[in-house]
């Protein structure tokens, strides 16, 4: 009925035949597409409803951060998800070390300090310990977060590793053996990151810095995620599996408290990736050219003669007088008159 209202209404406006079968077109058009996005949002509700509710990992508000979801392009780069190893430090054990009994306690690692660091020092440990953080494990619980700030704080205090927070994070930047997946597979270039899980992850890595101590790790170095089982993994003890992630330290006496004890003493470097260092080929230095061949001096004068060269003349014996042929009342000219 209202429809034929507004029909006799535009009649009495004189709106042309056209004009009418445009305007009623347009009207079934929109008709139509409500009635279209009414039924689509009706049957995804009706299957939301209908779903399983998510179990085990999937129902826990954590992921596995960016080293999970991005593969390196070069064989070096750690696995997805997991830290980079390095060899033990070729440095002489304290007595006892070498037959140590199997330890399988976790010893919390003692309070990270600052503060005998300058002020760059400060600034550029945090930069470098936040952005590990968010790349390693953005939405980790806080849990998780504090353990990978750990991890790296540990590594900062052992001797196998550099003794600076930048220096652990971008280790092997330089020739594609990251420690941490992210400083070389392009993560750091992938966009800004998000403002209210940047600053999560700085309120994390402040409190490492400034001495809280994530116990339930202990002396862990090394961890991955559940999705992939590193080499290492065989040769390590497992110290704490937290959120994403599975936590390892060394065994034997590089495991212990008593090999933490790499002192911090500041010269952070720049933070981000080191500069790519490329091997300078190796030239063969030019052989010294020939020596020319000596030639005799008995047969230089030979050669001469043959080539019908004039030869030079051998000086004449000495002919000159041997006595003064000056008159005597010559010989006193040129002196002085006395």
């Amino acid at each position: 009925m209202r429809v034929w209202t507004i029909l006799g209404w535009l009649q009495t406006r004189r709106l042309s035949k056209l004009g009418l079968v445009g305007l009623c077109a347009l009207m079934l058009a929109g008709v139509s597409a409500h009635a279209a996005l009414r039924a689509i949002v009706d049957q995804q509700a009706k299957a939301s409803r209908n779903a399983a509710p998510p179990t085990g990992y999937e129902a826990e508000d954590h992921f596995p951060g960016s080293a999970y979801f991005y593969t390196a392009d070069e064989a070096p780069v750690p696995a997805r998800g997991a830290t980079g190893t390095i060899a033990l430090p070729d440095l002489p054990l304290p007595p006892g070390a070498a037959t140590l009994a199997p330890d399988g306690s976790i010893h919390p690692a003692a309070p990270f300090s600052l503060a005998y660091a300058s002020a760059t020092d400060r600034g550029r440990a945090l930069q470098c310990l936040t952005t590990a953080i968010y790349y390693e494990a953005a939405t980790e619980p806080d849990a998780g977060q504090r353990a990978v700030a750990q991890v790296i704080l540990n590594r900062v205090r052992h001797p196998a590793f550099p003794a600076t927070v930048c220096g652990v994070v971008f280790q092997g930047s330089d020739h594609a053996g990251c420690q941490f997946s992210f400083a070389c597979d392009g993560s750091l270039q992938r966009g800004t990151p998000g403002k209210a899980a940047w600053l999560r992850a700085l309120n994390v890595a402040a409190a490492a810095l400034g001495g809280h101590v994530m116990a339930q790790v202990g002396m862990a170095t090394h961890y991955h995620t559940y999705a992939v089982t590193p080499a290492w993994n065989r040769s390590l003890v497992m110290t704490a599996a937290i959120g994403a992630h599975f936590f390892h330290r060394w065994q034997g006496w590089w495991g212990t408290p008593a090999a933490f004890r790499q002192s911090y003493v500041g010269g952070e470097p720049v933070p981000g990736p080191l500069a790519r260092i490329t091997p300078t080929p190796v030239i063969a230095a030019a052989p010294p050219p020939p020596a020319a061949p000596k030639t005799a001096s008995a047969a230089i004068q030979p050669a001469y003669a043959q080539a019908s060269l004039p030869v030079a003349p051998r000086p004449a014996a000495d002919t000159l007088p041997g006595d003064s042929q000056i008159l005597d009342r010559w010989k006193d000219s040129g002196k002085p008159l006395r």
